[in-house]
């Protein structure tokens, strides 16, 4: 069992079949109520008018940080801000921009233990990022300290990767990454407050090395702001040998990008 898998892998899981069968059974009994209190949703925990809100990212996008453009620029186009300065990762991609409507499910699944969305973030990361999984050898989540992932129970990035892991069949690095210190939130920090809060925050571990070491690995996690923790794990994993690092997230941050 991996530690960022977090404490309910320490209980008895039932097997596919039966966890279906009895989640299809409570459906019927009790049918998902929508995060935003509309009617029966079409997919876990969004309505069908909270799903016509989600501002997925389906246009243009920088090919360094995946910020969308308003007009296309042909393969490979950078934004100004990564052509100043390249980011540790080699490219990232969103499946929507975190905004009213994708805050909620995003929150409600870290929080109030909405495990149930993982599935569905999963799919949302395998479009968006559909080249950066295809090209990659290994996927790897972003770490929680111990100490957060008692508090919180489970790794949320974690649970998203698991899930893509198995949908594309790519081999799953649960433990590849380690938080060997425990931050501060970085929720009201500045970009440079944000960087300073987690430099050498993380770490490979000499025993999952080999691992990494030649390979193409995809980082996942919930929500891209300014890029920091990204940054950090990312020095880390390149530091143990990856050959390249790439990044997928549900949701990032509008940010006004500017073409090269």
């Amino acid at each position: 069992m991996s530690l960022q898998d977090g404490l309910s892998g320490l209980v008895w899981k039932p097997g596919l079949r039966l966890k279906s069968a009895g989640r299809g059974l409570l459906d019927l009994v009790f049918p998902p109520l929508a995060l935003d209190v509309g009617p029966r949703p079409l997919s876990p925990g969004l309505s069908a008018e909270a799903w016509t809100k989600i501002t997925f990212i389906d246009g243009p996008v920088c090919d360094g940080c995946g910020a969308p453009f308003e007009y296309a620029l042909g393969p490979g186009a950078r934004c100004v801000a990564c052509e100043a300065r390249p980011r540790a990762f080699s490219r990232a991609r969103a499946a929507c921009l975190y905004d009213e409507t994708s805050r909620d499910p995003i929150l409600q699944f870290k929080h109030a233990d909405r495990q149930d969305l993982a599935p569905l973030f999963a799919r949302w990361i395998s479009r968006a990022a559909d080249q950066l999984v295809e090209e990659a050898d290994a996927i790897a989540p972003v770490p929680l300290h111990r100490s957060r992932l008692f508090t919180r129970r489970f790794n949320q990035a974690a649970e998203i990767a698991r899930g893509l892991a198995r949908l594309r069949d790519r081999t799953y690095l649960p433990d590849a990454l380690v938080r060997r210190r425990a931050t501060e939130s970085q929720g009201g920090k500045s970009g440079s407050g944000r960087q300073r809060n987690v430099a050498g925050a993380f770490d490979v571990p000499p025993m999952r090395a080999r691992q990494v070491a030649g390979r193409n690995i995809l980082l996942v996690d919930d929500v891209l702001t300014t890029g920091a923790t990204a940054q950090g794990c990312a020095r880390a994993l390149l530091a143990a040998g990856a050959a390249r690092v790439d990044l997928a997230v549900v949701a990032r941050v509008k940010a006004a990008t500017t073409p090269s």
